[in-house]
């Protein structure tokens, strides 16, 4: 297949809704081709089945734009950055050839979302090694991103985008999801607020992130490396 602009990798199937879903549909809006692989089928999980989860996966897919999303078929409740997981996913990442790669933060109360994180960058960083034993070309991703949202833990944003505009469709997305998110008030990283439905604490957080870069909804991300801003001239967020 062609190669894709963006992909995120994440744990579970509704990570990357949760955690970067605005930004994924704000991509796709704006012609990139977007792509999400989930690392595990989600089959620990206490809500729903795997089968369950792929058909409702497959839905908020067409919701966000996607051109693609795969399963990486690694254990739920048992993903380690072992080197069998380092290759599986290399020949995920050569046979997409990402540009940007989004994935978790690298603290996190879920075994699976901490190691993800910590897998993904360790698998950007083989993929360009020639004589590395995974299938496919090398091919090493230009940015790995690590997602903020939700983390009570995280360091301050290097960036925030705004997805105003993509707020109530990263809400259909997730809304695909019902066994997972139906009737709930918290879930995963989304700790609950008193009787406040899940995703009004969503919407809530998003709100808040957007203040941050005056706009009414936002999702944080961080990078290791300093960003880069071509002149002062063009600096946007105002200071007072």
């Amino acid at each position: 297949m062609d190669p894709v602009d963006i992909l995120a990798v994440m744990a579970h199937p509704d990570d990357a809704e949760l955690l970067c879903g605005g930004s994924l549909i704000k991509a796709a809006d704006q012609g990139a081709r977007v792509a999400v692989l989930d690392l595990t089928a989600g089959e620990a999980g206490s809500a729903g089945t795997a089968k369950l989860r792929a058909r409702e996966s497959a839905a908020a897919a067409t919701v966000m734009g996607l051109c693609h999303r795969s399963t990486a078929e690694l254990p739920d409740a048992g993903l380690e950055n072992t080197q069998e997981a380092r290759t599986a996913v290399v020949g995920h990442l050569r046979a997409l050839r990402p540009r940007v790669v989004v994935t978790h933060w690298t603290r996190s109360r879920h075994p699976d979302h901490r190691n993800a994180a910590e897998l993904v960058v360790d698998a950007s960083f083989l993929a360009g090694l020639k004589n590395f034993p995974a299938d496919g070309q090398p091919h090493r991703p230009y940015k790995v991103v690590h997602a903020l949202t939700f983390r009570e833990d995280a360091v301050k944003p290097t960036f925030v985008v705004d997805v105003t505009d993509q707020m109530e469709r990263k809400l259909d997305a997730l809304a695909c999801y019902g066994s997972q998110f139906d009737g709930r008030t918290g879930m995963g990283e989304v700790y609950p607020a008193g009787d406040r439905p899940l995703f009004d604490q969503i919407r809530a957080t998003h709100a808040a992130y957007g203040s941050r870069v005056r706009c009414a909804y936002g999702e944080p991300f961080w990078t290791v490396e300093t960003m880069l801003q071509e002149s002062l001239a063009g600096l946007d967020v105002s200071t007072f």
